[in-house]
């Protein structure tokens, strides 16, 4: 994707990389799962994968480190997903449009459909996180074929 980037667009790239786990990220993750409900395979996507930046893909896609969802727990709590004050989530990424990307206890993920997080419309995007990769990589790959990654 970066070789192609700056004949293409004119500038060259920006950072565009998956950083695996380290140590912290690990133990923040663990840490995650002991003090909100969180989906079990998010827990283990932040035992591998550190974070996910792809400042390059249209306006950019960003899966935040365990630490940072963490901290953003820590610091504004949990993120109501429906109608069911009893549904919360997690922001766990966004895109460079300023929509947050949200894990919800039953694994699914959403987005919001603007950038206040204070009273979130939210639209499901898929029902686990493997989709959500899945959905993720298939941008990357409209990206790289055409250069509009589409709507995610």
């Amino acid at each position: 994707m970066t070789g192609e980037f700056e004949h293409r667009h004119g500038f060259p790239p920006g950072t565009n990389e998956v950083r695996p786990a380290d140590h912290d990220g690990q133990t923040a993750a663990r840490t995650l799962a002991q003090v909100t409900p969180i989906p079990a395979d998010l827990v283990t996507f932040y035992e591998s994968i550190g974070k996910v930046t792809w400042a390059d893909v249209g306006n950019g896609y960003f899966l935040d480190p365990a630490s940072d969802v963490l901290l953003r727990l820590q610091e504004y709590g949990v993120v109501d997903i429906g109608t069911d004050q009893k549904a919360h989530g997690l922001v766990i990424g966004s895109n460079g449009g300023g929509l947050a990307y949200v894990a919800g206890p039953d694994g699914a993920v959403y987005r919001t459909r603007t950038a206040s997080l204070d009273e979130p419309e939210l639209d499901k995007v898929c029902d686990d996180l493997r989709q959500f990769l899945e959905l993720l990589e298939s941008s990357l790959k409209r990206f790289i074929a055409d250069g509009d990654p589409g709507h995610l």
